[in-house]
């Protein structure tokens, strides 16, 4: 079980129990806790690892030492007929995210699209679950979040803002939903740290070393900054990213996030943002069926330059591996079945 390589699968309905039971076993109140889970065993089902239930490992920590309340309720407040602010309160992040969305879809339903900005959260998961719930009840989605500064400004040679996620979800009624969910860098830094431990040189375009020189040794771009996607115009589009999630919603920005790593027990007042559009205002569901199959289809029959790599759209891949692990199990790392284990046995 302390074999953090080790993986075990269990059955999606016994995933979200326990990650429910656990996140009440930190101090959740059983709604927010099933709320949480969704998000993450999401995460999981999508083979999102790194963002699923393997955060209980660092919500816990934060949860524990006060970082995170464990008891806020997010406040939600409609200050304009089709757009609302959510008050996370320093709620644990995915609490935050589906109090946002949650009013995000009623007031899309109501007015058509919809405008959610979100302050006082944390860390909320990828952003593939969100999107996916959206796409289910027939709503296409833009979705962001800021984060904990790792980038450098174009030209500059220090962090100052984030690797923040973006997503975007246009629903099909069939349930391919396209779906795409991307960071700002070029890669993770995991990525980075397992050439590190291969003994591998990296791309120049990953990573900067500390004095903002782009680098191949990843012990140095460990020490150093990630690279955005794109140069500076991934550069800018971290910024709108930033300026829609935490300017404007009047959460933390840029340098003013503080490190979830460095100051665990402070809250970090990150902020997201939500635009959501009711499709059934466009047209009927097999309007919108007949033209998201006809547009999949149409990149589908590309020439593959690899015939065992056809070309996918974004979505394919996290909906398949969902399908395969609601049939065979969800892969859990031993280390965070532990873990699990250990915070759901203060429920018992």
């Amino acid at each position: 079980m302390n074999n953090k390589k080790e993986l075990l699968t269990a059955p999606v309905d016994e995933l979200r129990q326990l990650g429910r039971q656990a996140f009440q076993g930190l101090g959740l109140t059983e709604p927010a806790a099933q709320k949480v889970a969704q998000v993450l065993v999401l995460a999981d089902l999508f083979g999102l690892t790194t963002h699923g239930l393997s955060r209980i490992e660092s919500y816990g920590e934060r949860l524990e030492s006060g970082g995170i309340s464990a008891t806020a309720d997010p406040l939600v407040e409609t200050i304009a007929p089709a757009i609302a602010r959510v008050d996370g309160r320093n709620a644990v992040g995915p609490l935050v995210g589906m109090a946002a969305l949650e009013a995000g879809i009623e007031l899309a339903r109501q007015f058509g699209i919809s405008l959610v900005l979100a302050r006082g959260s944390n860390h909320f998961g990828p952003i593939s679950p969100y999107a996916y719930i959206a796409a289910e009840q027939g709503f296409a989605s833009i979705i962001g979040s800021n984060a904990t500064t790792t980038i450098a400004p174009s030209g500059g040679s220090d962090a100052r803002l984030g690797n923040s996620p973006l997503g975007f979800g246009v629903p099909n009624p069939d349930g391919n939903h396209f779906m795409l969910d991307m960071a700002m860098s070029v890669v993770a830094r995991a990525k980075i740290r397992n050439a590190l431990k291969a003994g591998q040189p990296i791309p120049e375009t990953w990573a900067t070393d500390a004095a903002g020189r782009p680098t191949t040794d990843p012990r140095a771009a460990l020490d150093g900054f990630l690279l955005p996607i794109g140069g500076h115009k991934g550069y800018g589009l971290a910024l709108v990213v930033d300026l829609l999630a935490g300017l404007l919603s009047d959460a933390a920005y840029l340098t003013h996030v503080k490190s979830w790593v460095d100051a665990p027990d402070e809250p970090q007042n990150l902020g997201h943002f939500f635009i959501l559009v009711d499709t059934r205002r466009l047209g009927s569901s097999d309007w919108l069926k007949a033209r998201m199959t006809d547009f999949a289809s149409i990149l589908h029959q590309s020439p593959a330059i690899d015939r065992v790599a056809p070309v996918l759209v974004p979505g394919e891949i996290e909906l398949q591996k969902m399908q395969r692990y609601l049939q065979e199990g969800v892969p859990v790392d031993a280390a965070t079945r532990a873990l699990l284990d250990q915070y759901a046995s203060r429920t018992a």
